[in-house]
C-alpha cells in the first residue's frame, strides 16, 4: 500500500507507487516554454545558470504551467566543469565547446577537486525552491563520469566518439584518472543538491549508447557505481542514457532506483531486462508530440501500460522535451496520466 504522506515520485521510485503514477518530463525547464525563451533574453546559458534568481524561476515554470509532479533543477551537466574553472562554453547551436581538450597526462590539471562552496548559488538556489516547491518534490541531476569525459576529450559533442573510444582502449590509466576526477566532481555536485533539499537525483549518461556492453562494463560502469555508492543513500536516484537498450541489465548494476529508458525499449521489455528490484522511467518517443491527439494520447496510455509490469514506475519522455514542442500538449498528457492512470494501472495489473 503507498504511504499517502510519501510523495508520488519517491514512492514510485521506492516501488511503493500501488495505481497512483508520478510525471515529469526531461528539459521540462527550457526552450518549449515561451516563458523560459522570455526570461533568458540577452543571458548566456552557463551565466542563467549561475544566477540564484533564474534558477529558481527556471525551475519551477513548468511545475506552475504543467502541474507535473516533480521539478527538475535547471542547470547543465558541465556546469560543475565551470563551476572549478574549466575554459568552456555553451554555443547555441552547438552545444558545450571546451577551449583545451583533455588528451594527454597534464591536461588533467584542469580537473582540480570540486568543494560544495564551488556550487554555493546552487545551494541558495534549491533552499528557495524547496520552499516554494512544498511537497513537490526536487530533482537534482549530474552528468555521468564517461558522458562528461567525452566531452572533455573529443572537446564538445560528437557524432562517434572517436578520441574518447581510443583513449579508453590506447591509454586505459589516463582514462581511468579522468574518470576519476570527474566521479569526485559529480558527486560532490550531487550530494550538495541533496544537502540543499533535492528529494531525488538523476545521472545522465547520455552518450553511454556509443558503446558496446564490453567497454561499458569495463571502463565506464566502475566510474558510475561509485558515484551511486558514494552518495548517503536518503534519496532515490536515477540513472539515464539514450540508445542503451543493451546496456540497460548493466547500467541496472551501477546501484540506482530507478533506470531511465529511452522511447526504442517498451518498459515491460525493460524492465524484464533490468530485474525486479528496479523502478523504470520514461519512455513516450518526445518525436509523437507533434502527433495528433488522439494518436498521442493512446500512445501515452500504451506507455502507462508497459510500466505497470515494472515494480515502479515514473512518467517521462524516452528523452528531452523539443524545443518545438507546443507546451499545451505536455500539459494535456499530464491531465491523462492524472486522471486515467490509475485505472490503467491497474487494468494492467500492476
Amino acid at each position: 500500500m503507498t504511504d499517502s504522506t510519501i510523495p508520488a515520485l519517491v514512492a514510485a521510485a521506492r516501488r511503493q507507487q500501488g495505481t497512483e503514477l508520478p510525471v515529469w518530463f526531461m528539459r521540462q525547464a527550457g526552450r518549449s516554454l515561451p516563458e523560459y525563451r522570455e526570461l533568458r533574453v540577452g543571458t548566456r546559458m552557463l551565466d542563467a545558470c549561475s544566477d540564484p534568481e533564474m534558477i529558481h524561476e527556471i525551475t519551477l515554470q513548468p511545475v506552475r504551467r504543467h502541474k507535473v509532479d516533480a521539478a527538475i533543477f535547471f542547470s547543465d551537466i558541465v556546469l560543475p566543469l565551470k563551476a572549478i574553472g574549466m575554459d568552456l562554453d555553451i554555443v547555441p547551436g552547438t552545444g558545450p565547446v571546451v577551449a583545451n581538450p583533455i588528451r594527454r597526462r597534464e591536461d588533467l590539471a584542469q580537473l582540480v577537486e570540486m568543494t560544495p562552496d564551488d556550487v554555493d548559488f546552487v545551494t541558495a538556489a534549491i533552499k528557495t525552491i524547496v520552499d516554494e516547491l512544498g511537497e513537490t518534490p526536487l530533482i537534482g541531476f549530474a552528468g555521468a563520469p564517461f558522458t562528461l569525459a567525452s566531452y572533455l576529450v573529443e572537446g564538445g559533442p560528437s557524432k562517434d566518439h572517436s578520441r574518447t573510444k581510443s583513449m579508453m582502449a590506447g591509454d586505459p590509466e589516463l582514462w581511468n584518472e579522468l574518470c576519476q576526477r570527474l566521479v569526485q566532481i559529480s558527486t560532490v555536485f550531487l550530494q550538495a543538491q541533496i544537502d540543499a533539499g533535492a528529494r531525488a537525483v538523476q545521472l545522465f549518461d547520455s552518450w553511454a549508447g556509443a558503446l558496446s556492453e564490453r567497454d561499458y562494463r569495463a571502463q565506464v560502469l566502475p566510474h558510475s557505481t561509485q558515484v551511486f555508492g558514494a552518495l548517503e543513500g536518503d534519496v532515490p536516484t536515477i540513472h539515464f542514457g539514450v540508445g542503451t537498450a543493451e546496456l540497460l541489465g548493466a547500467m541496472a548494476e551501477a546501484g540506482s532506483d530507478v533506470v531511465g529508458v529511452d522511447w526504442r525499449t517498451p518498459l515491460d521489455v525493460a524492465s524484464a531486462r533490468i530485474g525486479a528490484n528496479k523502478a523504470v522511467q520514461g519512455n513516450l518517443d518526445p518525436a509523437l508530440l507533434l502527433a495528433p491527439w488522439d494518436v498521442l494520447a493512446e500512445r501515452v496510455r500504451e506507455v502507462i501500460r508497459a510500466g505497470a509490469k515494472a515494480p515502479g514506475h515514473i512518467f517521462n519522455l524516452g528523452h528531452g522535451v523539443p524545443p518545438t514542442t507546443d507546451p499545451t500538449v505536455l500539459t494535456r498528457i499530464v491531465e491523462l496520466i492524472h486522471t486515467e492512470g490509475p485505472a490503467l494501472r491497474a487494468e494492467a495489473g500492476c
